[in-house]
């Protein structure tokens, strides 16, 4: 999944007042760790990852390698924050067409 400026723009706006709502440490990307990502994005559709201080990767390497385990698009990425979004059957967020 693809975002496009104006769409990652909104959703970073939204994203802002987010708490993370899945951590990632020394144990990097799991099975587990995808498992949460999944249940937390079918629930909120837009969440906050935080990378503990234990989280070796690369920061755009975690987030992109959790986007594509669990089919969403990176948002952000600031810090030791990523944003994830994709959308889920009962859309809770419009996004901004594309023209």
């Amino acid at each position: 999944m693809t975002l496009t400026g104006k769409q990652a723009r909104y959703l970073r706006g939204l994203g802002h007042h987010l708490k993370p709502v899945v951590m990632v440490g020394k144990d990097e990307i799991n099975a587990a760790i995808i498992a949460a990502t999944d249940e937390a994005l079918t629930i909120h559709e837009l969440i906050k990852v935080k990378l503990q201080e234990g989280c070796l990767g690369d920061r755009k390497d975690v987030a992109t390698e959790l986007a594509t385990a669990t089919g969403s698009a990176v948002a952000q990425i600031l810090g030791k924050n990523f944003l994830l979004y994709r959308e889920s059957e009962e859309k809770k967020i419009t996004l901004p067409t594309t023209r």
